[in-house]
């Protein structure tokens, strides 16, 4: 492990009360990012064994969460102690049992799993299902502006073929959301097609195809008690982009005119496909338990103590997957044992100081995040406390500490009342704040936080930011190249330590300045996710 001490440790102001010392001297950032490393050092050790959810190396990880929250003096979360229980559902895909074929002309051809195409596991895929397919945009119907990549198509029984992303003219926000999984089905169902296949778009890629076809026989979760969802597809297959052309053949368009006019802005063609999709699955199922973790640092406002602001993180990881250098331990050290450190630091921080917040502060380690936010999901629906009580949620999914601490982007920044409260705290900070650069990559809706937005909740989210053209845009993209959901986001990469410490004080200032508000945050007049809250 190789750590770097930077001039901006001391651009933090030594107005954070909780991490100042009694003497009231500048804090020693840099101690205290060695005592949150120490966090990210156990629960990202290759004994936790990638903490994946239901696994040994996760029931381990929730134990320490559990003493630290108790060391910090954190009251149990709900009347079941610290750990509140969660029951999943696990489909395997059997590829050894299982094929995708494109026909055409009557002639099969076989797809090869992992090079060209892979199946998104579920227990609800068709054991054998056809359809004929249809290029169908982006795949995406949003009303509020009065957008419909199904209108004048016949999907009935077909199988839509899409491309991710949205139209350049939609805002990001409303385009994230009606990416999200549940509205493309909705949609989809809608639309009567059985199926989609769906192809990343190779501009908002992350991470290598290699390593992403790499993770396809992970086991997929669902919640064993979902609640009421839209109906699933019979055939859900992911493409890739380079070997997308077979798709198209004979359909007197190509895919790479489809990226032509993806890549200029311009709106899709959406046109029957020369092809049908047919499919056979083969799905192992079995059932897993996992827990939440959640504990209350109780405010002190007779009035307002029964209100919470949630500080949140998820605990688990991918597990153990496909070896890279011969690695096989996915530890997820950025991702995300980093913000259960900084959950556990905040609460501790909370504690030495004394700090007396007006509205409680519920500290949320959650589960199944990796698999679709569902640790979180189960928790805004069966909260362990009052669910009107709950009044925003700060979110800590890898904030990537990977350089000095200038800029914070913080997604969701214009959508709520929060987004006020943050600039103000980094203000005091030095630290200049920035909207989400990379609004394509849909993070907003990819972690914990949207579980709460979907329930009304104002919520943010947080990311070390940078300028383009900087070294740190450099560091920043390549770690989601190299190290992103890969073995090597491991203990071993270079952190900023100091820039942690001061992050972790900016998260605790914030969520004072929320629990100690006369109003609960709001949603903006004019925030797409204000009708969540209505």
């Amino acid at each position: 492990m190789s750590f770097r001490v930077h001039n901006s440790a001391f651009l933090i102001a030594a107005g954070f009360a909780a991490t100042v010392a009694a003497s009231g001297s500048t804090p020693d950032w840099t101690s205290l990012g060695k005592r949150w490393w120490a966090h990210v050092e156990y629960l990202a050790a290759d004994n936790l064994e990638g903490r994946d959810t239901g696994s040994r190396g996760f029931d381990m990880a929730a134990q320490y969460v559990a003493a630290q929250f108790r060391s910090a003096g954190l009251r149990p979360g709900g009347s079941g102690g610290y750990a509140q229980r969660v029951e999943f559902e696990v489909a395997q895909i059997e590829e050894a049992h299982s094929s995708i074929e494109l026909v055409r002309d009557g002639k099969a051809e076989a797809v090869k799993f992992g090079e060209e195409a892979y199946f998104t596991a579920s227990q609800r895929l068709a054991p054998r299902a056809e359809g004929e397919a249809v290029f169908a945009g982006y795949g995406l119907k949003i009303p509020e502006n009065n957008y419909d990549d199904f209108a004048g198509q016949d999907l009935r029984g077909k199988i839509a073929v899409y491309v991710t992303g949205g139209p350049a003219d939609i805002p990001s926000a409303v385009k994230a959301h009606y990416q999200s999984g549940e509205e493309r089905r909705k949609a989809l169902a809608e639309a009567g097609a059985i199926g989609m296949v769906a192809i990343p778009n190779p501009k908002a890629a992350e991470v290598p195809w290699s390593r992403v076809a790499g993770s396809r026989l992970r086991p997929r979760m669902e919640l064993k008690d979902p609640g009421a969802t839209a109906p699933a597809p019979k055939i859900a297959v992911v493409f890739n982009p380079a070997h997308a052309e077979k798709l198209f053949a004979g359909s007197g368009h190509t895919f790479e005119e489809v990226l032509g006019a993806l890549n200029a802005g311009r709106p899709l063609p959406h046109f029957p496909l020369a092809v049908k999709v047919r499919t056979i699955t083969k799905v192992r199922t079995w059932e897993v338990k996992s827990s939440n973790l959640a504990g209350i640092f109780p405010g002190s406002d007779p009035a307002l103590r029964g209100e919470y602001v949630v500080i949140s993180a998820h605990l688990d990881h991918v597990g153990i997957g496909e070896p890279v250098n011969d690695d096989k331990i996915y530890n997820g050290a950025m991702d995300d044992a980093s913000g259960i450190a900084s959950l556990i630091e905040i609460a501790r921080a909370l504690k030495e100081s004394g700090a007396r917040p007006k509205r409680s502060v519920l500290f949320l380690a959650v589960t199944g995040e990796e698999k679709g936010e569902l640790g979180s999901q189960y928790f805004a629906a069966h909260p362990t406390v009052p669910a009107k009580s709950i009044v925003a949620d700060l979110n800590m999914d890898m904030y990537l500490p990977l350089f000095p601490l200038r800029y914070l982007e913080v997604q969701g920044l214009d959508e709520s009342s929060l987004g006020d409260d943050i600039r103000e705290v980094c203000t005091a900070a030095g630290v200049q704040v920035q909207a989400d650069k990379q609004p394509d990559h849909n993070r907003f809706i990819r972690s914990d936080q949207y579980s709460f937005i979907k329930k009304g909740v104002p919520a943010l989210a947080f990311k070390f930011g940078w300028v383009p053209g900087s070294a740190e845009e450099k560091i920043f993209n390549d770690w989601y190249k190299e190290r992103y959901h890969g073995p090597a986001d491991d203990t071993s990469q270079p952190v900023d330590l100091a820039a942690a410490a001061q992050f972790n004080a900016i998260l605790e200032r914030l969520a004072l300045r929320v629990a100690d508000a006369t109003q609960r945050p709001e949603w903006k007049a004019a925030s797409f996710f204000r009708r969540f809250a209505e």
